[in-house]
């Protein structure tokens, strides 16, 4: 069975059959920072995560990043493309000491590339990344080790399982396969539409499904 709805005819505002099909939408999939929680020390310490849109069946994922000065993430291998939006604050890779990304900039990065992030800790401020990535971050220590991989499905695991320990009842993320099933298709609905409804759905996790819990170092962090 599809996970959208079949696609229709369209008209214009004026009432005039456009030569497409079309696929119905009721409502734009859309999210605001002043509804999404803020998953504190989601990717370690300092480092506070805001999950805007998941798709585990594409492999795909929207996150909003803050940092606070000083900190770092293990070097990863990108399996697909990711995009980088800085607002607030500079970053840069070890690898590339000399091309900072500060408020403003965008960065593409392909797949396959390998990166070691660092904020410095000079930096008076915190440092926000809006990130798109295509496949997985495969994660690496500092002696050439495997650490972890971050990817959709282990960002929704591991979202749901922060959100429970911190209380959050609605992560409010976009899903996969959201476009015209409404409200509902969201992850656990977001907080205005969970109040305009009347309902609380609330965020599952493995503890609390009865599922599988993740190894003890996969508990508390994410690592990107």
């Amino acid at each position: 069975m599809p996970n959208t709805p079949s696609p229709v005819g369209h008209k214009t505002r004026a009432g005039a059959d456009l030569p497409i099909v079309a696929l119905p939408q009721g409502e734009l999939l859309t999210v605001s920072d002043t509804e999404l929680p803020l998953l504190k020390d989601a990717m370690g310490p300092g480092i506070d995560v805001q999950i805007q849109r998941l798709d585990v069946e594409r492999g795909e994922w929207v996150v909003k990043v803050t940092y606070q000065p000083g900190v770092a993430i293990p070097m990863h291998h990108h399996t697909g493309i990711a995009e980088v939006w800085t607002l607030a604050g500079s970053w840069h890779y070890a690898e590339y000491p000399d091309q900072p990304q500060t408020a403003g900039s965008y960065l593409y990065e392909p797949g396959g590339s390998v990166h070691t992030l660092i904020v410095p800790e000079t930096n008076n401020e915190a440092t926000v990344q809006l990130v798109r990535v295509s496949g997985a971050n495969v994660n690496f220590n500092e002696d050439g080790t495997f650490h972890s991989i971050l990817d959709a499905v282990s960002i929704r695991f591991l979202g749901e399982l922060l959100a429970a320990g911190q209380g959050v009842e609605s992560l409010g993320h976009i899903d996969g396969g959201a476009a015209g099933k409404g409200p509902r298709a969201r992850a656990c609905s977001s907080p205005a539409r969970r109040r305009a409804s009347g309902g609380r759905p609330s965020c599952s996790s493995p503890a609390r499904d009865g599922g599988s819990a993740p190894p003890t170092s996969a508990r508390t962090a994410w690592t990107c």
